[in-house]
């Protein structure tokens, strides 16, 4: 049987129970996500593609939507907005900020994904994704989801 966005979330959530990993993902995860962004949004384009205003992180905003899509519209809708609001982030980073995009999203990947770690070690579990890699997908939805709880 499909696995629910819920089931999903709730996998992802079992891992996550110390009050301090929590802390340190409700931190990390957004950042992580939007350095991915960031780093796509920041690659070479084909000057064939020049033209289109092709960026590489159009095709992860796809990815989010086909991916969320499988668990209906609503979630496809709030991942597809919030991933487009991290893209506009991106692009005021890339309009406004002296530091070139590329360099400033690998240093917070690198420092966020520090965190992640840190916060697993305080857990005394493995990140979810060492079980299934869509978990890396999962993971912002998870923080989405417990910032609405709240």
């Amino acid at each position: 049987m499909k696995k629910t966005l819920d089931d999903w979330l709730n996998a992802y959530g079992e891992s996550h129970q110390h009050p301090v990993n929590k802390a340190i993902h409700r931190i990390c995860v957004p950042v992580i996500y939007w350095t991915v962004f960031a780093m796509l949004w920041a690659l070479p384009v084909p000057d064939a593609m020049m033209p289109w205003h092709f960026r590489w992180a159009w095709l992860g905003v796809i990815v989010i939507a086909i991916f969320y899509g499988q668990f209906g519209w609503r979630p496809s809708v709030v991942m597809t907005s919030y991933t487009l609001a991290n893209i506009l982030v991106v692009w005021l980073w890339e309009t406004w900020m002296s530091l070139p995009l590329m360099w400033g999203a690998i240093g917070l990947f690198i420092l966020a994904w520090i965190g992640q770690f840190w916060g697993h070690r305080i857990e005394g579990k493995k990140p979810s994704f060492f079980k299934d890699i869509q978990f890396l997908l999962i993971g912002p939805a998870w923080v989405l989801k417990g910032t609405r709880q709240k």
